[in-house]
């Protein structure tokens, strides 16, 4: 879309309303990934008194379209007026478009290190935000109220483009402990040579119509629709991932919504075990899972708190 028109795409994450913040902000921060780009920017309430933040997304390979955005609703209005507004950024992309922003905004972009931002903003929320985190299972969700003071240590997942796994053991203490190569990158990256779509939102979409049983090779068609109870397994825990496209005809065809599902539990189950496991190593009893990947998707949290 051109600048005139630009608008933030559907189902960008809600607004937070700040009725208190009277200090003057940056009016924009990016975090520019190896998949998308998230932007965060900051608009003063009419009467004066507080302002919200809002979010919005594009896809990495949309930085011109995220600068028109930008243009468009006047964010990069110092600079325009001839001061040059800093805008706070992590990830790869902070890097790579910096001159970019420049060139077109005249927006200087200041590198922060995004893992130490990702544990910063982790802690602010635990401390000062009521029913920040909370535990889904079986599609129920339920808040956790965490005590200021038994917050430390746990195990901080970060599920982006891959995965990284931070030991967080206080304030500006935190480690890199483990990671994985398979993560939201990966599911956008195969969904697309599965179905040929290209959009974040509308694959998880597709998901949640999904049934993985007819594609996955499952415990019961393995024993016969019974559970192997000698080791605990149902008979709807997936044996294999994509098992029963192995002894499929050659000319079968496979629902997109279904291969969509199957994938994601597949990388969701493989998140879930290598923070459980990491976890158990460092003997942390809290796992607090984040990133675009879960972002309000109940497969993926579903299937990771099962894992």
């Amino acid at each position: 879309m051109t600048s005139q028109g630009l608008e933030p795409k559907p189902k960008d994450a809600p607004c937070i309303v700040l009725p208190n913040q009277s200090e003057e902000v940056s009016l924009v921060a990016l975090d520019i990934g190896g998949s998308l780009i998230k932007l965060v920017y900051f608009t003063k309430d009419s009467s004066g008194a507080g302002g919200k933040l809002h979010f919005c997304k594009f896809p990495s390979t949309q930085v011109e379209e995220c600068i028109d955005f930008i243009e468009a609703k006047a964010l990069h209005a110092p600079a325009a007026r001839g001061a040059r507004l800093r805008v706070k950024a992590t990830g790869g992309g902070a890097f790579k478009y910096a001159e970019r922003f420049k060139e077109r905004l005249g927006l200087l972009v200041e590198r922060e290190d995004e893992m130490a931002c990702m544990v910063d903003g982790c802690n602010f929320l635990l401390r000062t935000v009521r029913d920040e985190a909370f535990s889904f299972e079986q599609q129920q969700m339920a808040f956790e109220d965490v005590a200021s003071d038994e917050v430390y240590p746990y195990l901080l997942v970060n599920i982006g483009s891959g995965v990284s796994m931070v030991k967080v053991e206080g304030e500006k203490q935190f480690v890199r402990v483990s990671g994985t190569n398979i993560g939201g990158g990966t599911f956008l990256g195969l969904s697309r040579l599965l179905t040929g779509l290209n959009d974040f939102d509308e694959i998880l979409d597709l998901s949640s119509r999904g049934d993985n049983s007819n594609v996955d090779m499952l415990v019961g068609d393995i024993y016969g629709g019974r559970d192997y109870t000698g080791i605990g397994l149902s008979a709807t825990t997936i044996a294999s991932s994509f098992g029963k496209v192995l002894h499929a005809p050659a000319e079968a065809r496979f629902r997109s919504e279904d291969m969509v599902v199957s994938l994601c539990r597949m990388i969701s189950y493989n998140i879930g075990q290598l923070a459980y496991l990491n976890a158990k190593r460092y003997n942390l009893r809290r796992i607090f899972f984040g990133g675009f990947f879960i972002r309000g998707h109940p497969h993926t949290m579903d299937t990771i708190s099962f894992a």
